[in-house]
């Protein structure tokens, strides 16, 4: 049975001194909001029964103020099933351990049905940590769910909580959802450098070409004063290829959300025009958003992709 949308069941979460994204933990929440929505869904693509506590009313008061090509949360659903899939599809291919960095309101472990031998390691910041422990205080995962408190932005942090968290693992998946596109350049790449290691099989993650950036900050540029947009590099994919990794999964967005049946409705007939496919290499100015999963490019895997605006 499907449940009333968490947005229309929050009428107070649209209070004025409610909306602010007070620092990317938030978007956290923003995220969060739009997956309860799916949920609530007769035909949801997933099940989230957690969304809506986490998100909150915060959540909902940030998803009411976004701009109208975000209508839905379209771009949040899509991504999420498209991760999703790339969780099932490094599980197949002999995953055995999940490291989910900046893991903020994630709820893959309860929610995938993964194995009960797998274990999944989250790390974000200390107070993420704690509030979601506390949120799903009495929850269990049918998986072995490890959460640490790091600075990710601390490259000895960072370092120390690699080693100890692949520390066993032979075929490891880094999943950085909603991280790289709030991070300075500088850290993305050392980011690239430090997930190198022979335990890391697969580095999921999802990225915005600049001129979607550009769009989406000017559109939200007082919600996003303490939570911008960064990092979106015009060579999309080709910037982590030139850093020893290989793209052997590119989906983009807009595709997935058409073949879904997510799109608005003005967005759905733009979707069935023969319109030119961006290059996830050269992006030049397309607004394009993908979610990628990469190899070490030793494993010299070929690519599949699916492209589209």
């Amino acid at each position: 049975m499907s449940r009333a949308p968490a947005l229309a069941a929050r009428p107070g979460a649209l209070r004025e001194d409610a909306v602010a994204i007070a620092s990317v933990s938030d978007t956290a929440r923003w995220a969060a909001i739009y997956r309860a929505d799916e949920s609530a869904r007769a035909d949801a693509l997933f099940d989230d029964p957690y969304a809506e506590r986490l998100a909150g009313d915060r959540g909902a008061a940030i998803a009411a103020r976004a701009p109208r090509q975000m209508l839905g949360g379209w771009q949040v659903v899509a991504r999420t099933v498209a991760i999703d899939d790339l969780v099932r599809i490094s599980l197949a291919e002999g995953c055995d351990r999940v490291l989910c960095l900046a893991a903020g309101l994630d709820m893959r472990p309860y929610r995938l049905g993964l194995p009960a031998s797998l274990t999944w390691i989250e790390a974000d910041l200390p107070a993420v940590i704690e509030e979601k422990e506390r949120i799903l205080a009495g929850e269990a995962s049918p998986c072995r769910l490890i959460r640490e408190p790091v600075d990710l932005a601390d490259p000895s942090a960072r370092g120390a909580f690699l080693d100890r968290a692949l520390a066993g693992a032979g075929r490891a998946l880094v999943m950085t959802e909603g991280l790289l596109t709030y991070l300075d350049e500088a850290i993305v790449e050392a980011l690239a450098r430090d997930l190198a290691r022979p335990a890391v099989k697969w580095w999921a993650f999802d990225i915005l070409s600049p001129a979607t950036r550009s769009m989406v900050m000017k559109a939200m540029s007082a919600d996003l004063a303490n939570a911008p947009m960064r990092f979106a590099p015009p060579n999309g994919v080709g910037y982590f290829e030139a850093r020893g990794w290989k793209a052997v999964d590119i989906v983009s967005v807009f595709v997935e959300a058409a073949r879904l049946g997510r799109l608005p409705w003005l967005l759905r007939l733009l979707a069935r025009l023969p319109l030119p496919q961006p290059d996830p290499r050269r992006l030049g100015g397309a607004h394009w958003s993908a979610v990628v999963r990469c190899e070490r490019r030793s494993d010299g895997a070929a690519s599949r992709e699916m492209l589209g605006g």
